[in-house]
Order: C-alpha cells, then structure tokens, then sequence
C-alpha cells in the first residue's frame, strides 16, 4: 500500500497535534508544512523537521503531496481549501469546516467539483464512551429520544484572546465561545438528537475584550418534539468539563469530558460502566489535551481513502453545527426564534 503524503497549513499548537498523531499511523508521514510568512516557516521547518513554505502554491506542488491539513484560523479555511482542492489535494479541515454557510457552502461545492475527499477534525467522536452512547441510540436502548443539552463552561483567561490576532474577532472566528470551543460538543448533540426545527437564544460578551460571545444560552427544537438546552462561555471561572446530557423515555446518559459518567435504563440491571481515560479536559487550558482522538480520526480519514467511502465527518455533517450556531447567533440578534433551515 502505497504511503501517504500528508502536508500542513498553519503551524501552531493544534497543527502540532496532527503531527503526533500522524507520526504513529504507518503509510502515513508529513512531508511538508506550511505558514504564513517566511520567518515562521523557517521557525516550522526546525519544529516540524520537513520542508515549510510561506508560499500555498509552492507548497501545493511539494513532490508526492496528496493530502492537506488544514489548521489555519477558522475564518481563512476555505481560500486555502479551494487551492488544495483545485490542485486535486485530499482535505481534513479542522472545525469549524468555516465561518457561515456561505463560505462552508464553496468549500464543500469546491471539493466536488474537483472530486476530492473533504472532512472535518470532530475528534470527539471517536471516544470510546461517546461510540458507546451513539452504538445505544442507534439501537433504541432509550428509546423516543426527549431531550439533549450541551454544556461547555469554559473559563479562558485575557491572555488565552490577548495573544492571538484572530481569535475571537469575527472575520477570522467567526464569533467566540459557541463556533469556537462548543462546537465540538454541539456536533455530537446533532449526531445524537437529529435535526434542529428552530432555535430561541441569547448571546453576550461579558468578561473578554473581543467582538465574539463568551457567553451564550440557546433552547432547541429537534424534529420528533425533543428539546435541548446548550450553553457556551470562556468567561465562567474555573471551567467546568463539557457535558453531553441525553434523555429518552426508557434512559438517560451523561457523557462528561468524553467519558460516561451516568448510564440508566429502565428494567436494565445496574452496570458499572468503565472506560479508560482516552482525552484530557481543554475546560480551563486549550491545549490540556491529547492527541489519541485526532489520531482515531486520521485513521478513520485515511481509510476512506483507500475503500473509497465517505468517512466519519464529511463535509455535509460538519456543516450542520456550523448552521445551528449561524442560527443562535441570528435569534440573539433579532430576539425572535429562527427556524431552520436558515439563509446566511
């Protein structure tokens, strides 16, 4: 089997990440990295240990380059993606897939048209207590489904946006706390839950110096007359780990910074649910976690590549949270409900 050519844009923390996890999946090695000016790629080049650019064009032609990671800020995915798509690249995006429909609608068009391969980084699906609550969903173990929340009450200290010039500005993030640190939880509570019908929400910005939220509450409708509840802030001291809460009439479950930490189903004998530590909590430190999830997804993304499927987190799923919060940011703006699907 022939190996595969992994390339990088962006060279910070999380692209540090995909490098380990790559390192440790055979028929896989970077090749190539790339950022944005010519004294951080030579900075990325030591770090890294590959050829880096400053260029996107001359890293798109580094010999045998079939895939790009793409770790950029959040806002400038898709003039990177369209390039790598167009030169026939392979895609894994980190989340979000990109900033509002509009432009996550481009990306994913682009990468048909050029018949390539796009998912989105949504590492925690791939956690053993999460596939475990899917796998019960899936097969009915709690039965008509009533009820999700989502909460991701983070705390980010000044520094945390101080020392970025993209985070929490909404060109390149988009907004704050929800696009950025909940979506990862709110992807999940639509894998779970379905399709949103409409939402009722409120956010503010109530610590932070930044345009986006650092805090934010939204109630959802879900087709088939469940509701959810989601929260999102990095203003709330110390941080709690998020929280994946999912009712049916027969059960309910908790899964708590990727773990299952209640587990009940009615006429169901007691369990002692275990799971071994698979991540740790990013609720207070960004970069508090690991990379054996990103790791899961890489294999996961590679071996769609070599059967020819989809893989977990295509382009189309990833768009969905990206939707959702687009339409929390619309109902705080107009203090109405806003039905979904939404025009952005």
């Amino acid at each position: 089997m022939a190996i595969h050519k992994i390339g990088i844009i962006g060279t910070g923390a999380i692209a540090e990440k995909h490098a380990l996890a790559i390192s440790e999946i055979e028929q896989s090695e970077i090749v190539a990295v790339c950022s944005s000016s010519p004294e951080r790629a030579k900075i990325a080049e030591e770090k890294f240990g590959v050829k880096a650019y400053s260029n996107v064009a001359a890293f798109l032609s580094h010999p045998g380059l079939t895939i790009v990671c793409i770790c950029t800020a959040s806002g400038s995915h898709l003039e990177a993606g369209i390039s790598a798509a167009k030169a026939g690249k392979h895609l894994l995006v980190e989340k979000p897939i990109e900033i509002n429909l509009s432009r996550t609608d481009q990306l994913i068009d682009a990468c048909h048209q050029n018949e390539v391969l796009l998912n989105v980084v949504f590492q925690n699906r791939f956690s053993p207590g999460y596939i475990k609550l899917k796998n019960a969903v899936k097969e009915g173990l709690f039965g008509r489904l009533i009820m999700g929340n989502a909460h991701i009450n983070w705390y980010r200290s000044a520094d945390y946006y101080s020392g970025s010039d993209w985070k929490g500005t909404i060109q390149y993030d988009g907004g704050g706390a929800l696009i950025n640190q909940g979506i990862h939880t709110i992807d999940l509570l639509l894998d779970i839950m379905g399709e949103p019908t409409s939402v009722f929400a409120k956010v503010k910005t109530t610590l932070h110096a930044i345009e986006g939220e650092d805090l934010a509450a939204a109630l959802v409708s879900f087709k088939g007359k469940a509701l959810g509840n989601i929260t999102a802030s990095t203003a709330l001291f110390p941080g709690l780990p998020e929280r994946l809460e999912i009712f049916g009439v027969k059960g309910s479950a908790v899964l708590e910074a990727g773990e299952l930490i209640h587990w009940k189903v009615k006429q169901e004998e007691e369990q002692e649910t275990k799971f071994l530590k698979t991540s740790q909590i990013g609720s207070s430190d960004p970069m508090a976690i690991g990379h054996s999830l990103h790791k899961s997804q890489w294999m996961d993304f590679l071996n769609a590549l070599n059967t020819g499927s989809c893989g977990m987190v295509d382009g189309h799923a990833a768009r969905r949270s990206v939707e959702l919060i687009r339409g929390i940011y619309k109902s705080s703006e107009t203090g109405k409900e806003v039905t979904f699907p939404i025009i952005d």
